[in-house]
């Protein structure tokens, strides 16, 4: 995928990758209700995602039905390693330094961090 998807983009992809196939209809009704966006606001942006190859779609009588052909793991992982690129040169231990620097990090997310750690040195 060359294209990189935009946040609001992203909104509808988060809907698909929970359930699919699903309609524009359905996917405009699980939509955060607090985005408000029309049903022809959500096919727009289902034409910009089939334009990507993010998602494809098949005939289903009169409408068409919606899936993603992207796994959410690989673009998580993709969006992941860009952030890092780009504001960390590339280096884990400048995030989880800014973020612990900011009070950005739990007792719980420290635990889960020391355990991930644990099991990577293992």
């Amino acid at each position: 995928m060359a294209d990189r998807i935009s946040d609001a983009e992203h909104a509808v992809m988060e809907v698909l990758w929970e359930e699919s196939p699903l309609t524009a209809q359905d996917v405009a009704e699980r939509i955060a209700p607090e985005r408000a966006w029309s049903a022809n606001t959500v096919k727009t942006l289902l034409g910009r995602l089939l334009a990507k190859q993010a998602i494809g779609h098949e005939a289903d009588g009169r409408r068409y039905l919606y899936r993603p052909l992207i796994a959410r793991d690989g673009y998580v992982a993709g969006e992941s390693r860009r952030l890092m690129d780009r504001l960390f040169g590339g280096r884990l231990a400048p995030l989880v330094a800014h973020l612990a620097e900011r009070d950005a990090l739990t007792d719980d997310d420290i635990a889960e961090i020391e355990a991930l750690l644990k099991d990577l040195k293992q």
